[in-house]
């Protein structure tokens, strides 16, 4: 992960403008929001997953550093006094803390955008139409179905009461649907058959559902020096997560269940899939 973490840091750092000029300062924002921390989990499940099926290592870094743009969009709107209201996020201040909400705002947009640039690119694939497919997964994970959907749903949350149904829905459309795409963007660059690519989905949807519990686990138990941003901000909002439904304890036994069930999807793949197997058990023992 150290590795791709790396590697995916370099693409990014290629890919974002930089430069004078009136918008030189929305640049540096952009640049603010993605450079110099993060997991870079969902890059490396790309990663990952492209290298089942071959798929040459620029194009593979172009699709994991276009999902790192989505998510690095995300959680600069997220942090806005609009939405969570976070002034800390990696261990720093937020995008709209270090610039101005505006200034945030247009940074985000700038990379939900490049994102779509960067996949739309013939460098990414030489056939068109497989760009396509990409744009248009990424494109439905992110929107209104996807995350952007699931973020509303967590709004609204905010004011009512959820069951344990409710809350996976909201958690598979908020965080799971971009699991998803990072899961079958490899699967879809290297041509994968339908066998094959719908394993990688199952994988990717018990594991998206088993990271959101570690982060309620995370924001329940865990010190914001740890985690790199405010914790138990859930629990003073009155928000239902996995935690406040299942309990701790409860919520631990699940997030392990839910890894079991994902790495058994990958038995169709062997010891190739070993990377896919281990970063699904790491997901549940992070303490960041």
């Amino acid at each position: 992960m150290t590795e791709t973490a790396q590697a995916v840091e370099e693409t990014l750092d290629r890919l974002l403008p930089s430069g004078g000029g009136p918008e030189a300062r929305v640049f540096e924002a952009m640049r603010y929001a993605c450079l110099g921390g993060g997991k870079r989990l969902r890059p490396f499940l790309v990663m990952a997953g492209a290298e089942l099926f071959g798929v040459p290592r620029a194009r593979a870094l172009r699709a994991a550093a276009a999902v790192e743009l989505v998510h690095c969009y995300s959680l600069v709107h997220d942090d806005l006094p609009a939405m969570d209201d976070d002034e800390l996020r990696r261990g720093r201040p937020t995008t709209h803390i270090e610039y101005d909400e505006a200034t945030a705002v247009l940074a985000g947009d700038g990379l939900l955008t490049l994102a779509f640039e960067v996949l739309a690119d013939p460098a990414t694939h030489d056939e068109a139409d497989v760009r396509c497919r990409l744009v248009t997964a990424l494109a439905q994970a992110s929107g209104a179905r996807g995350m952007v959907g699931g973020q509303m749903y967590d709004l609204a949350a905010e004011d009512r009461a959820l069951d344990l149904d409710q809350i996976s829905r909201l958690q598979d459309m908020k965080t799971g649907q971009l699991f998803n795409f990072s899961c079958e963007a490899g699967a879809i660059l290297g041509g994968a058959s339908k066998k094959e690519h719908d394993a990688l989905l199952a994988y990717s949807r018990s594991l998206g559902l088993a990271f959101q519990i570690a982060d309620d686990l995370l924001d329940f138990e865990g010190s914001e020096d740890e985690v790199g941003k405010k914790v138990g901000k859930d629990a003073d909002a009155g928000k239902a997560t996995f935690v406040s439904i299942l309990g701790a304890e409860e919520a631990r036994n699940k997030a392990k269940a839910l890894v079991d069930k994902a790495v058994s999807h990958l038995e169709f793949y062997c010891e190739k899939a070993d990377l896919l197997r281990d970063v699904a058990r790491f997901v549940i023992e992070r303490r960041t």
